[in-house]
């Protein structure tokens, strides 16, 4: 992320090059003699062109990152409150009763895990008390892995290469461990940098 005074400089040597150019057109159009591009103001606009988008999205890729988790937490969670409307409450629900040693059934398991989902969805939507947040998903997903363990003939066609849909259900929430280890970086104000100083580069 760039700084606020690297950013103005940036926008308004950025104005002084557009003012340049819709003047220097102007000109050129009013004496009938439009000159092309030259290959060096070609590769300056992809270059700067470049430099808006990815400063773009080292400005706003978290937060869209934060959210997009979020509303998988609380959507997947909404629809494990109702019965059969997830396609994994079956597989999750006996994970837990296995991982408790049989006291808590599915039909508590259930609920709980449910819940557990929206409270995380919710705290990435709010984007408050991310450390308590961050660390429940990191429970939820280390339990969402021990069915590759436990159950491995119901989450795998071939073991270990082929999963089922289940174990690609499962597989995938790699994903969201690597999205929620890249958040919990930033809980200390840490933030993308799209354009880092290099020795021998002048700033623009």
């Amino acid at each position: 992320m760039i700084t606020r005074g690297r950013e103005r400089n940036y926008r308004k040597l950025h104005a002084e090059k557009q003012t340049r150019f819709k003047a220097d057109w102007a000109l050129s159009k009013e004496a009938g003699t439009i000159h092309p591009m030259s290959v060096e103001d070609v590769k300056e606009t992809l270059v700067t062109a470049d430099r808006g988008v990815t400063r773009w999205m080292a400005r706003y890729g978290l937060v869209f990152l934060r959210l997009s988790l979020g509303i998988v937490f609380l959507w997947f969670g909404v629809l494990k409150f109702f019965p059969e409307m997830s396609p994994a409450q079956d597989l999750a629900a006996r994970t837990i009763t296995v991982l408790t040693g049989g006291w808590m059934p599915p039909t508590v398991a259930l609920p709980i895990l449910a819940g557990w989902e929206c409270l995380i969805g919710i705290g990435l939507l709010a984007g408050r008390a991310l450390r308590t947040v961050l660390l429940l998903l990191y429970l939820q997903m280390l339990g969402t892995l021990t069915p590759l363990v436990l159950f491995p003939r119901e989450v795998f066609i071939h073991i270990p290469y082929a999963p089922t849909l289940e174990g690609q259900y499962i597989i995938k929430n790699l994903v969201l461990i690597s999205a929620g280890i890249v958040i919990g970086a930033t809980v200390r104000g840490g933030r993308v940098v799209a354009d880092p100083p290099r020795k021998g580069r002048k700033k623009k």
